[in-house]
């Protein structure tokens, strides 16, 4: 069965959408750096990728983010795990959040092992959003 995960973050926009059929994906993942603000992250044998899409995001994650292997997979899963709960909460609430900024649902399963690479870019882009947009999804972010 064919794994794939995307994430499409169009000027403030995300999508995480999974059909998988494994728990865990190997390690034998690639980070390329496309064109514009595009940070791309793929592995073929598994036929996934993500692909992070927001003016600005790439460059911030290059100087301002953290370094990887600062946080433990464990640590970023579990911010991702209650940021993505809430940004969804906030996706289904139009009228109490700008419908601009929550634009679609992110599926996020915790028993999926997706790496360290794709939790790492989901917590920092998380960690971009609500420094950039103002917004507290839930609990203590970084100001970076």
């Amino acid at each position: 069965m064919k794994n794939s995960v995307y994430i499409i973050m169009v000027f403030f926009c995300l999508l995480l959408g999974c059909n998988a059929s494994k728990a865990t994906f190997p390690n034998t993942v690639k980070t390329v750096a496309t064109q514009g603000d595009t940070v791309r992250i793929a592995n073929d044998k598994l036929e996934y990728e993500v692909l992070i899409i927001d003016p600005g995001f790439s460059t911030w994650v290059t100087t301002t983010a953290l370094p990887r292997n600062y946080y433990s997979q464990s640590y970023l899963q579990s911010k991702n795990q209650m940021w993505v709960s809430e940004w969804n909460s906030r996706v289904l609430q139009p009228m109490r959040y700008s419908p601009n900024l929550y634009e679609m649902t992110i599926n996020y399963d915790p028993n999926i092992d997706y790496g360290y690479e794709v939790n790492y870019l989901i917590y920092n882009y998380m960690v971009y959003f609500q420094n950039r947009n103002k917004q507290k999804l839930f609990g203590h972010v970084p100001l970076r």
